[in-house]
């Protein structure tokens, strides 16, 4: 039995996966199968994925469900106890499964292992920025707490022991965008995050990506299954806020008042820092210019973005 089983989404990445898949082959562990779920791609992508030639690489095809379908799948053909992701745009560094293989032996009575990011721009690659604070080579981290600027959770950049999904569940195939997010919440009510500073991840950014659609993000996401919960719990209640004022701005973007209120109004706005409270007063022809220049400084690793 491979000890790590990596899974693969792949739709219509053709000018991206040869470099991900690449990636994951050249890791210095090589103890490891990789599930690469085909999602109805219409372009080359599979014609791409048949150029490798290595008994750990098992393909499957299927019609196209989403990104959370196809993780799904994967889970349910994966052999080992430790399942990770890599999206069909991303790269690890050849570190990656090393690292992972030695906290997972060091901290066994975790479920949940990940490691920071670094992200690729048109114009650079700048590493990450977590609003926890860094004390020794990895941390043992509250999601909730630690992920206020950016999650310590990425699909491309975190291992789970097969155990997680058995007891928290899978992911959801009714959201099409903010999946992650929902199943990161899942994770962070129940287990603590192993969290490593080393850089072993890249996510790259592509303007294509469903994440920029920010209509999708909107009319999928839903925070109503934790209205119950974020009532006693603090820290994801204050996770909460964030994301719904990062998909107010949103809503704000494209017009849409109904939702713009909605969210505005389940927000606490008393514990948001006045900065962000002044962004949602902005009309959204000055919120446009302050993410253009917010977007090119980023860049150049100048800055985060206006939506956290």
């Amino acid at each position: 039995m491979p000890h790590f089983s990596i899974i693969i989404p792949l739709y219509n990445k053709e000018n991206f996966i040869e470099n991900t898949l690449k990636s994951v082959l050249n890791q210095n562990f090589k103890d490891f199968e990789v599930i690469i779920i085909n999602d109805g791609s219409t372009d080359s992508s599979e014609e791409k994925v048949l150029l490798f030639n290595d008994s750990r690489v098992h393909y499957y095809q299927k019609k196209n469900e989403g990104v959370s379908a196809a993780r799904n799948y994967g889970i349910e053909k994966a052999k080992s106890d430790y399942i990770t992701f890599i999206d069909a745009d991303d790269y690890w560094h050849q570190g990656f499964l090393d690292e992972m293989f030695k906290n997972i032996n060091s901290c066994p009575e975790l479920k949940v292992f990940s490691t920071a990011i670094e992200i690729e721009t048109s114009e650079s690659v700048i590493a990450a920025e977590y609003s926890i604070k860094k004390t020794a080579d990895f941390e043992i981290v509250n999601y909730f707490t630690a992920s206020t600027k950016r999650t310590v959770l990425w699909s491309s950049s975190a291992v789970f022991h097969k155990s997680v999904f058995e007891e928290i569940g899978l992911f959801d195939i009714k959201i099409k965008s903010g999946e992650d997010t929902d199943l990161w919440i899942r994770i962070g009510l129940t287990y603590p995050i192993h969290f490593s500073w080393k850089i072993l991840a890249r996510y790259v950014d592509d303007p294509d990506s469903l994440s920029k659609k920010h209509k999708i993000t909107i009319d999928s996401f839903n925070f109503s299954k934790y209205q119950l919960l974020e009532k006693t719990n603090p820290e994801l209640k204050k996770f909460l806020d964030m994301n719904r004022f990062s998909m107010a701005i949103k809503s704000k973007l494209i017009n849409n008042k109904e939702s713009f209120d909605k969210l505005y109004n389940q927000i606490d706005l008393k514990k948001l820092p006045l900065k962000k409270r002044l962004l949602l007063r902005l009309p959204s022809f000055m919120l446009i210019t302050l993410i253009y220049l917010k977007k090119v400084l980023a860049n150049y690793g100048l800055g985060n973005s206006v939506f956290k």
